[in-house]
């Protein structure tokens, strides 16, 4: 695939790009800073990929590992930016970051891609390389500890 035509795909979906990393990494900045980084390896490593249709696929792959190494650095230098960043949304939207935050990664992937990606369990699956019954019961379990967390949170 050309470096012209990962470009437009980069354009055409930075809106997309840029929800995914704010789930994962909850702070606008970080969020511009993860898909930044996306277009770069994009750019430098995107000739590897062999199929043209997974490009779309491999991009997401590629930001949610950023996310979740930014996240690793994070959780070990707190910065003065997340202490003092503002309350921007609503109490319900921030309740339910809290919430999610409390999932694995692996958890809040599946949640992403159910829920934001709208994608159905067969497609889950596929992009997991798991049984589609499997996607089923973690999407459950999950959405149950959920619930559980919700009920916790309210007393």
């Amino acid at each position: 695939m050309g470096e012209d035509s990962l470009l437009r795909i980069l354009e055409m979906q930075e809106e997309r790009f840029y929800k995914i990393a704010y789930a994962y990494l909850r702070n606008e900045q970080d969020a511009l800073d993860a898909y930044q980084e996306l277009v770069y390896r994009a750019l430098k490593h995107g000739h590897k990929v062999r199929e043209p249709a997974f490009m779309t696929t491999w991009l997401v792959r590629v930001l949610i590992n950023i996310c979740l190494d930014m996240k690793k650095k994070q959780q070990t230098t707190i910065t003065l930016d997340a202490v003092q960043e503002p309350a921007k949304y609503d109490t319900s939207t921030v309740e339910l970051s809290e919430l999610l935050a409390q999932l694995s990664p692996a958890e809040q992937e599946l949640i992403y891609l159910k829920y934001v990606e709208d994608l159905k369990n067969q497609d889950i699956a596929v992009r997991q390389n798991i049984p589609e019954g499997t996607v089923k019961s973690r999407i459950h379990t999950t959405l149950r500890k959920l619930r559980s967390f919700w009920k916790e949170e309210r007393g």
